[in-house]
Parts: C-alpha cells; sequence; structure tokens
C-alpha cells in the first residue's frame, strides 16, 4: 500500500498546549488539502484545539489525482461493508499518529467528516472502535457494518446533509441517525434544503456551534 503524503496540520490558535484534536476527513477523490479552509475558520470556534486535515491512505483509483479511504469503483449496498472493514487498519493508523502529534488522548478527538470521510466516521463509532467526543458527519452514510454492544455511547453526533444531494441521498441521513440512535448515541439531524453533495457556509456555522456547545 502506498503511503499518504504528510499530513497537514494546524496547532492551536490559543497558542497553547493543545486540549482536543480535530481531525477532518475528506471525500473520496479530494485530499486534505479541500477541508483545510474549514479547519482555519473553526480555530475561532475551537482555540484550545488542533486541527488536522490528513490525505487518505490511497490513491484515488479513479482519476490521476486525488486520495481515497475505500475504492468506490464497482462499489455497492453489499460489497460496501467488506471495502470499509479492509480499510480500518489505514484509517485507525492515520487517527493513532494525528493523536500522537497533538499530545491528547482519544476522549479528546473530534472527527468531522464529508462524504467518505463521514462513512469512516461513523464505523468507528458505530464499531465501537473509536469514542471520539464528538462527530459531525457532512453528506454521509453509513459503512453497512452492524453497530457493536461497545458503540461509542458517550459520544455526540450531529449530520448534516442537503436534500438536493445527487451522490448520497438525505435519506441516507435518516437511516444513520436512526441507528445511532438504535445504538445509544446520540445523534441530532441538520437538513439543507436544495443543498447538493457539498459543505455550504451555513452548514459549517452549525458544526463550529455544535462542537463549541459541547466543548464549552
Amino acid at each position: 500500500m502506498s503511503q499518504p503524503p504528510f499530513p497537514h496540520r494546524l496547532p492551536p490558535a490559543s497558542g497553547e498546549t493543545a486540549k482536543r484534536l480535530v481531525v477532518f476527513l475528506h471525500g473520496v477523490g479530494s485530499s486534505g488539502d479541500d477541508l483545510e479552509p474549514l479547519a482555519r475558520l473553526w480555530q475561532a470556534a475551537l482555540p484550545d484545539a488542533a486541527m488536522a486535515f490528513p490525505d487518505g491512505p490511497v490513491p484515488f483509483d479513479l482519476a490521476p489525482q486525488g486520495r481515497q479511504w475505500f475504492s468506490v469503483n464497482g462499489v455497492t449496498p453489499a460489497n460496501r461493508p467488506q471495502r470499509v472493514a479492509e480499510a480500518v487498519p489505514a484509517f485507525d493508523r492515520v487517527l493513532n499518529e494525528e493523536l500522537a502529534w497533538a499530545g491528547v488522548g482519544p476522549e479528546a478527538l473530534i472527527l468531522v467528516g464529508f462524504s467518505q470521510g463521514s462513512i469512516m466516521s461513523l464505523d468507528a463509532v458505530l464499531t465501537g472502535r473509536w469514542q471520539p467526543l464528538a462527530v459531525v458527519a457532512y453528506a454521509g452514510r453509513l459503512s453497512g457494518r452492524p453497530a457493536a454492544d461497545g458503540a461509542a455511547t458517550g459520544t455526540r453526533v450531529l449530520l448534516i446533509h442537503g436534500t438536493a444531494d445527487p451522490v448520497i441521498p438525505v435519506e441516507e441521513m435518516q437511516t444513520a441517525a436512526q441507528a445511532l440512535v438504535q445504538a445509544g448515541i446520540p445523534a441530532e439531524t441538520r437538513v439543507e434544503p436544495g443543498v447538493g453533495h457539498t459543505i455550504t457556509p451555513s452548514g459549517a456555522q452549525a458544526g463550529a456551534a455544535f462542537l463549541r456547545a459541547i466543548a464549552g
């Protein structure tokens, strides 16, 4: 497996030692750079948090540029769970590397995903591998893997999705919210009318406000 480029990072805006770590996880065919503006925007809301926006572990296999967490070439609801399972070791390694850099424990971790990054984030908490402080998932869906008995019941989740998303239908947000609640994970939803597969300024502000309220 090819190694990812060195991940991109921002120290806390406060200039002090990090109390939290926010890891931004991009969509398929994108890169960490695409979420850097969101990371810089949120520094004001979370000045004591370090920000990391790493690249996915492998090159995007449907174009000459971009990265991915798992391949979507020929992906179906039937084979997606296995693809996510195969991507887990590299995904978890990225998170552990970012925690080591920031000098905080997993209880201080916040995951922010877009599309495929949201799939990986929601899978991490539903399978119980990670119990971060919070997850903000934009335009995502479930991996299709079952929830574990040790699901991250202490994690707060915000799901944000546009009604006009042509890539991942907004109904996937409701399905994810129901599964999270059934697993004992507090989940909130925000529907954005007429919005496609993107993060809007209002969605970005909602995510920042959600995390600011949790972080205190």
